[in-house]
């Protein structure tokens, strides 16, 4: 991979919006030069006879069954309410 130069830095900071001295844009080039050469080491490898994954530990997600049960008995549940109407919550206007 090519190595990445002081202006493509500079560009790169100005679309993100960071504000760079000139030797911060040398250090961060040669630094992310340094980053980009060890990743591509990962080009040496041979991957052909392995798979795909997503991540490195086999994670399975535990869901518990999706059962309908009964709620909370309305009669009950309105006796903590201050004012209802017609088996509701009334609450102050906000508008």
């Amino acid at each position: 991979m090519a190595k990445l130069t002081k202006e493509e830095v500079k560009h790169v900071a100005n679309l993100a919006r960071l504000a760079i001295t000139e030797e911060e844009a040398e250090k961060f080039a040669e630094q992310l030069g340094k980053i980009t050469d060890f990743a591509e080491q990962l080009n040496e490898l041979d991957t052909t006879n392995v798979e795909p994954t997503t991540h490195v530990l086999p994670l399975v997600n535990v869901m518990r069954e999706d059962v309908a049960t009964k709620g909370l008995d309305r009669d009950l549940m309105m006796l903590n309410v201050k004012e209802q109407e017609d088996g509701q919550v009334k609450v102050p206007a906000i508008m």
